[in-house]
């Protein structure tokens, strides 16, 4: 395994490589071809000196959680595992995709992903999205009970408002916040960023690629995921515009002899120390790539370059902006 420098998430979380492995590319299925790319994935990370991997109940529900168990098997002692619950995974019971943030739904959740994953406990457990029915102290004096018993290590949360952030952090300690951030999503770094610098919370940046169109790999409709066909960012209208947004990274890339993907995750990198990023993939040429963003230095013009595509972004960064920065209700009385 490569020895890389590694940060901590939170004041008293734990240490893990910069960059992480994002698992939710394994949500599609769980055949003999997904667990041998699982391992694939798996084993050039660690040899890449990355070990940290993230995942959540929802991919899948019976994939991406599974795969990274058994991938993982043997080696749990090398890694840092982080998984996220709080979207119910029975359709017939809750069609309209409603969060759940109930303390009785989190100490079920949590088993159902310590025996998927095979493991007794994970080391980061999120609230996947703030329910905006469940006060927030509700929520983590469950997760702290599950802490307590041991099966969790240490609490996160993903796409949470600024007072849900304060009001967690004052119930149990809050190690990491993960939302995303990249050159094409910056909002995070009005209210998000601050706050958690003040309590001393790391920022784990999911789609840092800015969901492919930040590695240089889309130039046409065709070059997108199906998945991906109805966000706001890959609609028609909005494809020109972000196409050449994405040839400004790749002319940075260039001048650096690099991909347009390390660039992109140099500058995540480079936002501070307490900045993990989770980029997600099922090919391990590109989770060696990822890992050669350590070695990328940006000169301060082409960080002035890109600091600028942001602003310029057409389209939303979410499929559901309702449940980006949600605040929780206040506590009753």
């Amino acid at each position: 395994m490569t020895d890389i420098k590694k940060r901590q998430l939170g004041a008293n979380g734990p240490w893990v490589s910069p960059i992480g492995v994002g698992f939710m590319s394994f949500r599609s299925g769980a055949g003999p071809d997904d667990e041998r790319a699982a391992n694939a994935v798996v084993d050039a990370a660690l040899d890449s000196g990355i070990s940290f991997f993230d995942t959540a109940d929802v991919y899948g529900p019976e994939h991406s959680e599974i795969l990274l168990g058994r991938a993982l098997k043997g080696r749990r002692e090398q890694v840092t595992i982080a998984t996220k619950f709080g979207n119910p995974l029975d359709r017939e019971t809750n069609p309209d995709h409603r969060i759940d943030g109930r303390p009785e739904y989190v100490r079920g959740a949590i088993d159902d992903s310590l025996r998927r994953l095979g493991v007794d406990h994970v080391d980061l457990y999120y609230l996947h999205r703030v329910d905006p029915t469940v006060p927030i102290e509700d929520t983590i004096g469950a997760l702290k009970e599950l802490v307590d018993a041991g099966k969790v290590l240490h609490i996160g949360l993903s796409e949470a408002g600024p007072q849900t952030i304060r009001r967690a952090h004052a119930v149990h300690p809050i190690a990491a916040i993960q939302s995303e951030w990249s050159l094409f999503s910056r909002d995070i770094e009005d209210a998000t960023v601050p706050v958690a610098r003040e309590l001393g919370i790391a920022l784990v940046p999911y789609s840092p690629l800015g969901r492919a169109w930040l590695t240089g790999a889309v130039r046409t409709h065709d070059d997108v995921k199906t998945y991906l066909t109805a966000h706001p960012r890959f609609a028609e209208e909005n494809f020109g515009t972000n196409l050449a947004l994405a040839d400004e990274v790749a002319a940075v890339a260039a001048e650096l002899d690099v991909r347009s993907s390390q660039v992109a995750l140099a500058w995540v990198l480079d936002r501070g120390d307490d900045v993990v990023p989770i980029p997600g993939t099922r090919h391990p040429e590109f989770v060696r790539e990822n890992a050669g963003a350590l070695a990328v230095e940006l000169s301060a013009d082409q960080v002035a370059r890109l600091d600028k595509l942001a602003d310029r972004v057409a389209g939303h960064r979410s499929l559901q902006p309702q449940n980006i920065g949600t605040e929780a209700p206040p506590l009753r009385d």
